[in-house]
């Protein structure tokens, strides 16, 4: 299968009346799941949408996100997926940008969704309800359009940590053997299987690795709209969810969760890490706390996203992110391309099937991802005589501290091993002598105690002298992109204004 549509459609057939998406008691099979999805492209039909136009879906996880997002691409469109948090001028920008005529927007954010729109030229259709009954009521299903392999299926803007967001293209044969390989390959899904969907379906991990892989699989979806630990766990024991995907944040709030010990997590049978590096501390605690094994991976939204992982049936190594999925290359590279031998620091590059097809509208931003076929990440990592790969740190958040390079993941980690830290974000703070110091913001588990001198002591009695935080603060949170993943972008220091 080499476009998403015909992924779905195959689905549908082999597993009619199996559930493929459920939150709570709304149950759709993938029949009644490709009928309201028919519906959904009638009404984008109506709405002026033809082959090739963009179409917004600004929802959360409800079972209106997967029946209008097979409803576009049935339609012939590309899906822009956005974060139902967006503000009005960040909305425009999205519309504006990628040139949308039509926005789904979730009801309680849609007098935002119209003001951006408004900006942008575009059209609001409001959807009121979790499987968008009332608005496709009385539409008939029109049979989906056949896709290109090599037509966009998706356009995903990054997070724009360097300026505004770029939209990645996504196409339609990428995204589905990213999500076939997933499904096959990493979690080996399968009509038996339930998948936990709480993350966000409108990122490309939960676009690819839960709902696409899911289909691809003819597993049972079963959704979270927002994610919530003891939702979750309840959510598990319930649904007899058998994967759970998240990324490590997730995995600390459930391990700290209060009443953790008592859920019933016994069908759970891996557990899937993405979107950030997974704290080896965390990584084991959960999984003696749970009784699941955690395999890591690593992606972004410019690889579909997946590009490697701890595969299922391959030794594991914690804190790597494993090796390359079938199809794909990965190699660490200099400054000027040239590959690294194992061991050595350098930015990670990616080749294959799963990288963009560019950024949309946008050449030169491309050509400088994208040089000479291999797509630069922007992560710093390593590679093992073994083939693995390890993320040492984002190439914009390495700290120089008088002249030596701290890697603040490095930091974290240590933190992480502190019994009273739940969450860490190391930052670099600028220095008039060093150029940088060390700081640490830092979120102490549910009941514990810890004061900074006492955590920055713990750091250096057990790391390099220059790699220790100086300045250690705590915070009751740290704020957190789409995702779940920490941003240190966000994180000050006491004192600094935001």
């Amino acid at each position: 299968m080499d476009d998403l549509n015909s992924v779905f459609e195959q689905a549908v057939a082999q597993h009619a009346g199996h559930p493929a998406v459920r939150m709570d008691d709304l149950v759709l099979s993938y029949a009644e799941l490709q009928g309201t999805a028919g519906r959904a492209t009638s009404l984008l039909a109506a709405a002026g949408v033809e082959p090739g136009d963009r179409v917004g879906i600004m929802l959360p996880n409800v079972p209106a996100f997967p029946i209008t997002f097979y409803g576009a691409l049935g339609a012939g469109a590309v899906v822009v997926p956005m974060n139902p948090l967006l503000k009005s001028r960040e909305i425009a920008y999205y519309l504006r940008d990628s040139g949308a005529r039509v926005l789904l927007a979730w009801h309680p954010v849609a007098g935002e969704a119209a003001m951006g729109a408004a900006e942008a030229g575009a059209r609001v259709i409001k959807v009121d309800e979790p499987d968008a009954a009332g608005l496709l009521a009385g539409l008939a299903a029109t049979p989906a359009r056949a896709a290109e392999p090599a037509a966009d299926a998706v356009i995903l803007y990054t997070s724009g940590t360097t300026g505004q967001p770029k939209g990645a293209q996504l196409s339609h044969a990428g995204m589905a053997r990213n999500a076939a390989l997933t499904a096959e390959t990493l979690i080996h899904t399968a009509p038996g299987e339930v998948v936990m969907g709480c993350l966000p379906l409108f990122h490309v991990f939960g676009l690819t690795c839960a709902l696409n892989a899911s289909i691809a699989g003819g597993s049972t979806l079963t959704l979270l709209p927002r994610f919530d630990p003891g939702q979750a766990l309840e959510i598990i024991g319930r649904d007899k969810v058998t994967i759970f995907e998240g990324v490590p944040t997730m995995y600390a709030a459930m391990l700290h969760y209060p009443d953790g010990a008592q859920a019933d997590t016994s069908s759970l049978r891996v557990c899937i890490s993405g979107g950030a590096a997974m704290p080896v501390e965390v990584m084991r605690g959960f999984e003696a706390k749970f009784g699941c094994m955690i395999l890591e991976g690593y992606g972004l939204s410019e690889t579909s996203p997946v590009a490697s992982f701890n595969h299922p049936d391959r030794p594991r190594k914690p804190g790597s992110i494993g090796t390359p999925i079938q199809g794909v290359e990965m190699r660490v590279v200099d400054e000027r391309g040239a590959e690294l031998p194992p061991g050595e620091v350098g930015e990670i590059a990616v080749r294959g099937h799963n990288v963009m097809t560019g950024y949309w509208g946008n050449p030169a931003a491309t050509a400088d991802a994208i040089p000479d076929g291999w797509f630069r990440t922007g992560d710093l990592g390593r590679v093992d005589e073994d083939g693995y790969f390890y993320i040492v740190d984002r190439k914009k958040d390495l700290i120089i501290r008088g002249g030596f390079n701290v890697y603040p993941r490095e930091v974290e980690e240590v933190l992480y091993e502190h019994p009273a830290v739940a969450e860490v974000a190391v930052i670099g703070i600028p220095d008039p002598d060093l150029g940088e110091e060390i700081g640490a913001a830092v979120k102490l588990k549910p009941g514990m105690t810890a004061e900074p001198a006492e955590l920055s002591t713990f750091v250096k009695d057990r790391i390099a002298a220059y790699k220790y935080p100086r300045h250690v603060w705590i915070v009751p949170d740290l704020a957190k992109g789409p995702s779940g993943k920490i941003l240190r972008r966000e994180v000050r220091p006491p004192g600094e204004p935001r």
